[in-house]
Formats: structure tokens, sequence, C-alpha cells
């Protein structure tokens, strides 16, 4: 054999293998298994969006570089039809320099822009509009690889040793508040809103405990 038939085989197997996208390992696999059993938004998108959240700039049209690579730029628009919500468009596809804070449950502003999302890399071709756009798909049964990332994610933020979530709860106990003082920490709440969590009476409680009995 010759040794051009040599160099074309070692290429083309390298070609095949970087092809190949790499299986989950047992530790992902076992992992997202674990995640899922703990995800636990008590908000549903559908709620989320109703109470006020994103400005009402959420499903505006998006121009994404994420959806096809061999496309600079893709416009994406009307991507909320398919969830048969039963919402007005100016709670949903305000652009984006006409957020309204006052939509928002707390009346205040919070988020990034897409660009610093994508800049992030938080941004991938299954969901371009970021995570509340996964949830919603992962609300109606889909599962991508994507699903791993995207529920550690929620936990890291809004589960119950999320961070987010702790810092409300800390900053309610310095002022001596109660869990429903919505004057304490708007932009917090309405994070965690987006992210499809609401402080509970029992969760507020359950901290508290768990707090003490970590002193003793």
């Amino acid at each position: 054999m010759s040794s051009q038939k040599v160099k074309l085989k070692i290429k083309s197997k390298a070609q095949s293998k970087s092809k190949t996208k790499a299986s989950p390992t047992k530790k992902e696999v076992d992992r997202l298994k674990e995640l899922q059993k703990t995800f636990k938004p008590n908000l549903t998108p559908y709620q989320v969006l109703k109470m006020g959240s994103f400005g009402g700039t959420y499903w505006r049209p998006i121009y994404s570089g994420e959806t096809d690579k061999s496309l600079k730029k893709q416009k994406l628009e009307n991507q909320h039809l398919k969830y048969n919500w039963d919402l007005p468009d100016e709670i949903l596809t305000k652009p984006f320099g006409e957020y309204d804070k006052n939509i928002n449950k707390y009346k205040v502003k919070v988020g990034q822009t897409l660009a610093n999302w994508e800049a992030k890399k938080w941004i991938t071709k299954y969901d371009p509009y970021g995570w509340f756009q996964w949830y919603c798909n992962y609300s109606l049964g889909r599962r991508t690889p994507d699903d791993l990332r995207q529920l550690e994610r929620w936990h890291g933020l809004a589960g119950p040793n999320g961070r987010f979530r702790k810092y409300l709860i800390t900053l309610i106990v310095k002022k001596n508040g109660k869990w429903n003082d919505y004057s304490i920490s708007p932009k917090i709440r309405q994070t965690l809103q987006h992210w499809g969590y609401k402080l509970t009476s029992a969760d507020f409680k359950k901290e508290l405990q768990s707090r003490k009995e970590k002193k003793l």
C-alpha cells in the first residue's frame, strides 16, 4: 500500500472522529437524572409571562447567529405562537428598546441583552432566545443534549441552594422582614421569577430551619 493511501486513510478516520459527538459519560447521565428529579420551579412558563416579565420583550423578533452557523444572522420571530398562550403581544413581543419595567411584576428592570448572553456562550442553537425558551420547551417534553447545562444553571440560581434564592432570604432576615415583603430586593425577586421561581412561606421557613441546624 502506498504512503499516499495510508495518509488518506488516517485523514478519513480523523475526520470521522471529529464529526462524531461524544456520548455522555455515566457520571453525566447520573447527574442529569439527579437534577431532573430536583428541578422544581413553582411557576409555569405561562405564569411567568402572565405575572409580568422581561419588560414585555422576551419574544421579540431577534437576529441569531446560533441557530445555523452557516448564517451570519438569522431572523427569528413569532416563536411564541407554538405555545398557544392566551396572552397579549404587548407583554411578549415589544422591541428591546421599548423594555417597560412597569410590565414587570416588581416594577424593576433586570437582565442583560441577547448580545451579552451570546458573548458569554450562554446561548445555543437549541434555544436561541435563552434559558426561558429552554424551560418552555422542556415543560412540553422536549429533551436535548443541552438539558444538563440548563438544569445546572437553574439549580445554581433558583434551586434550594441557588445563590439568588439564598441571598434573597439572607436580605429578608437582615431586615427582619417577612418572606412576602416585596419591598425587599424586588430585583432579585424579578430575576427569580424569570427563572420560574417565587419564594414561598414554606421554602423560607425550611431554609431558616436549615441554617439554625447548621449552627448547632
